[in-house]
């Protein structure tokens, strides 16, 4: 079942959105620019997620991004963000671009963790253009045995019960 927005299937629609020039987000309000921006961002970040047995692993391409411009953070105890930003080359004067079809910008993608997650214990590496988050999960509470309590007979009767003849 497709959805429509204004006669058109809204992945067309929000792909062409995601895609216009740079010019038209100068005439949008400063709200709706940080909407688009993190809107294509996010769309531009290809990330997997993996659940392993003791971690969860989170690796996202950001190529051309070094190092030092990526940032992992822990917003509001469980929401995993990861960011990053490629510039442009700076070319001469003399050079002049034929084709540009490398993107240059911001990467962002924002993860809710799970209850299990150990925020404490983060850890992230960047190598070749993808950048690895291992979020270790907190062990189990080990399970309890059941406790045996020892049932007694009870207290002792030492007077003799009274019968009556009617």
């Amino acid at each position: 079942m497709a959805i429509f927005f204004g006669g058109v299937p809204m992945t067309s629609a929000l792909t062409q959105w995601l895609q216009t020039p740079e010019e038209y987000d100068k005439n949008l309000q400063p709200s709706a620019k940080s909407f688009v921006r993190d809107s294509k961002a996010m769309c531009n970040t290809a990330v997997d997620v993996k659940d392993l047995p003791t971690s969860y692993v989170f690796i996202a391409d950001m190529p051309g991004v070094r190092a030092n411009d990526i940032r992992v953070l822990v917003e509001n105890d469980n929401v995993l963000t990861i960011s990053g930003e490629r510039y442009l080359e700076e070319t001469a004067e003399k050079e002049k671009y034929v084709r540009m079809e490398r993107s240059a910008g911001t990467y962002l993608r924002k993860f809710s963790l799970p209850p299990d997650a150990n925020v404490d214990k983060i850890s992230a590496s960047c190598c070749d253009g993808v950048l690895t988050v291992t979020v270790p999960k907190t062990p189990p509470p080990p399970q309890q045995k059941p406790k045996t309590i020892e049932v007694s007979n009870g207290p002792k009767e030492t007077s003799k019960p009274v019968f009556s003849r009617l």
